[in-house]
C-alpha cells in the first residue's frame, strides 16, 4: 500500500472488509489480538504502531487482485459529511462492515454496475436521508395492521383455481381471521413429529445459480434500503440462508429440498415487498398489478408464488410454545402457559408485530445437511430466544464451535428437556407460502409436557433482543385467547402458527385446555 499517511483504523477496517473477514478471522490472519481489530472500528482516525503498519502492508501486498480492487473502491471515496452522531457509525459501517460490503458487492454484481458503484450510490442516499422522516414513516407503517395487508393482497392476487387459497380460520362464532399465508388443505393439520423419520427436508447437492438481474429501478430501491438500514442502525448480517427449491408436504411427513443462499440477497430483493405494500396502504395508493413495481417484478402472480425453485424463496420455522404448569392456589387449575412475543423494531422480519415464539429464519449453523431439518432450526431458536444462549445468535457474533448444539453446550433447561423422552414434544402443524414476501412458513407446536420444567426452570425463560417483550396466556382462559386471536397487531405468519397450534393443542391437551373448536378454510 502506497499512501504517505500510512494506515489508519479506517483503512485497516476497509482492508478487512475487502478480504471479507470477521474480526476474529482478520486478527488471526494478521497474528494479532481481536481487541486490536475492534479498536480500529471504534477509532477510525487511529494510526496503528509501526509493527502493525508492516503487518497491514504485508496483508495488502499478498492479497489477490479482487481484494485489492474492493479495497481501492472502499478507500477512494471521501468520508461522508452527515449531520449527526449516528451518521458517523453509518459511515464506518459503509466502509468497513463486512456484511454491508457484501451487500454492496451483491448489488454491484446483480445490477451490472462497476465495483464501487453501489457504495457511491448508497453514500449519496445517506447524505440526503432525513432520519426523523424515516422514524415518522415507521410510525405510519405501524398503523397498517394484519387485516389491512390480508385485504390488500387478496385484492392484488385475486382467486385461484388450483385448490390453494389464503388461510383463514374461525375461532368462535364471533371471531374469524384471514391471513396472507397461501396454503392448501393437504398442507394443514400435518401432525408431523419433528424427528428424522418424519422431518425429511434435504439439502440439495446442486443449488441453482443465482442469475437474478435487477433493472435500475429495482437496484435503486435496494440501495435505498441499505442507506436506510445504515441510518437507522438496523442489523444486517450476511448469514447463510436456506432457499426452498422443492416442497412435498403431507400428513405426518415433511419432504422437499433446499439450497443455500446469502441473506443480503434476500434483504435487497424479496424483503422489500412488505415495505412497498405498507407504504402504498399508508398513502392510499391503489393495490393492483401495475401499481407496485417491486411486487410486479419479483412476485407478480400466484403461479410465481408457487414456483419456489425459480425465485428467492427464503423463510423459516415458528412455533406456538405451550409449557405445562401445575395447579396454583392463586392462578388456578393445571394448564399450559402460552407465550407470545412483540417483535423488536430492530429485526428485519415482522418488526413491532405480535408473533409466536420461537420464530427464526431457516438456516444452517455448521452442519448444512443435518440443519436442513425444520426441527434443527426450532431447537436452536429455543436455545436462543427462550433460554438466553447468545453464542448461537449469528447476528451477534461469529460461530466458532464445531457443534454449537452439542449436549455439553446446551443450556440447563434444554439439557433437562432432552434428557428423557416425553418431556419435549415438537410437531409441524402446517405449511404455507406468505404472500407478503413469498417466504415459506413452517408453523409448528412445541409442548413441554412435564410440569416439573416450569417449577425448576420457569424463571430462566426469557426472550432475546429480537423481542420487545413477552406476553403469557393460559390455555384455560378462553376469553383472553379469543381477544388475542382478534388482535390486529399480529404478523400474518404468526397468526397462522397461533391458530394451527391452538387447534392441535385442543386435540392433545386434555384437561389443561379449554378452547372452542377452531375451523380453518382456504379463501
Amino acid at each position: 500500500m502506497s499512501q504517505h499517511e500510512g494506515w489508519t483504523g479506517r483503512t485497516a477496517s476497509a482492508l478487512q472488509a475487502a478480504m471479507r473477514l470477521t474480526n476474529e478471522a482478520f486478527a488471526e490472519h494478521l497474528g494479532i489480538a481481536v481487541r486490536t481489530v475492534a479498536g480500529w472500528h471504534q477509532k477510525p482516525d487511529l494510526k496503528p504502531k509501526s509493527e502493525m503498519q508492516q503487518l497491514l502492508d504485508t496483508a495488502h501486498n499478498q492479497a489477490d487482485a479482487a481484494v485489492k480492487a474492493r479495497f481501492d473502491a472502499l478507500t477512494a471515496e471521501p468520508k461522508l459529511d452527515l449531520p449527526d452522531g449516528a451518521a458517523a457509525d453509518a459511515e464506518l459501517r459503509l466502509s468497513s462492515d463486512p456484511n454491508i460490503v457484501a451487500a454492496l458487492d451483491w448489488l454491484d454484481q446483480h445490477a451490472g454496475w462497476e465495483p464501487g458503484t453501489a457504495r457511491r450510490d448508497v453514500a449519496a442516499r445517506l447524505v440526503r436521508l432525513d432520519v426523523r422522516a424515516l422514524q415518522d414513516r415507521g410510525v405510519r407503517r405501524g398503523r397498517v395492521n394484519q387485516r389491512d395487508t390480508a385485504r390488500a393482497l387478496a385484492e392484488y392476487y385475486g382467486a385461484t383455481t388450483t385448490g390453494h387459497g389464503r388461510y383463514a380460520a374461525r375461532f368462535s362464532s364471533t371471531t374469524r381471521a384471514s391471513t396472507t399465508v397461501f396454503t392448501h388443505p393437504d398442507w394443514l393439520d400435518l401432525d408431523c413429529p419433528l424427528m428424522p423419520a418424519h422431518d425429511r427436508l434435504k439439502l440439495s447437492t446442486v443449488t441453482p445459480n443465482d442469475h437474478q438481474t435487477m433493472d435500475e429501478a429495482s437496484a435503486g430501491h435496494a440501495a435505498q434500503r441499505l442507506a436506510e438500514a445504515l441510518a437507522l442502525g438496523n442489523r444486517v448480517v450476511n448469514m447463510p440462508l436456506y432457499r426452498l427449491l422443492d416442497v412435498g408436504v403431507r400428513k405426518h411427513a415433511l419432504a422437499g429440498s433446499v439450497g443455500v443462499a446469502n441473506f443480503v440477497g434476500y434483504v435487497v430483493t424479496m424483503d422489500l415487498l412488505e415495505g412497498e405494500l405498507v407504504d402504498a396502504l399508508t398513502t392510499d395508493r391503489p393495490i393492483r398489478p401495475g401499481a407496485l413495481p417491486l411486487r410486479d417484478a419479483y412476485l407478480p402472480d400466484l403461479p410465481s408464488v408457487l414456483d419456489v425453485s425459480d425465485r428467492m424463496c427464503a423463510g423459516g420455522a415458528l412455533a406456538l410454545t405451550a409449557i405445562a404448569r401445575p395447579a396454583d392456589p392463586f392462578r388456578g387449575e393445571a394448564d399450559y402457559l402460552l407465550l407470545v412475543q412483540e417483535r423488536s423494531g430492530h429485526v428485519i422480519n415482522a418488526a413491532r408485530r405480535l408473533a409466536v415464539i420461537p420464530k427464526g429464519f431457516h438456516q444452517p449453523l455448521t452442519d448444512y445437511r443435518a440443519d436442513a431439518q425444520i426441527g434443527a432450526t426450532l431447537r436452536r431458536e429455543m436455545e436462543e430466544e427462550l433460554f438466553g444462549r447468545d453464542d448461537i445468535d449469528n447476528t451477534v457474533g461469529d460461530q466458532r464451535h464445531a457443534d454449537p448444539m452439542h449436549p455439553t453446550r446446551l443450556s440447563e433447561p434444554m439439557r433437562w428437556l432432552l434428557a428423557e423422552p416425553g418431556r419435549l414434544r415438537m410437531e409441524c402443524t402446517g405449511f404455507g407460502l406468505n404472500l407478503v414476501s413469498g417466504n415459506f412458513e413452517f408453523a409448528s407446536l412445541i409442548v413441554i409436557e412435564d410440569e416439573q420444567f416450569w417449577t425448576e426452570f420457569g424463571g430462566q425463560v426469557r426472550a432475546n433482543w429480537e423481542a420487545a417483550n413477552l406476553r403469557q396466556f393460559s390455555s384455560l382462559d378462553t376469553d383472553s385467547l379469543e381477544e388475542l386471536t382478534n388482535d390486529v397487531a399480529w404478523s400474518n405468519e404468526g397468526l397462522f402458527a397461533l391458530l394451527q397450534g391452538l387447534r392441535r393443542l385442543q386435540q392433545i391437551g386434555g384437561n389443561r385446555v379449554n378452547l372452542p373448536t377452531i375451523e380453518w378454510e382456504t379463501e
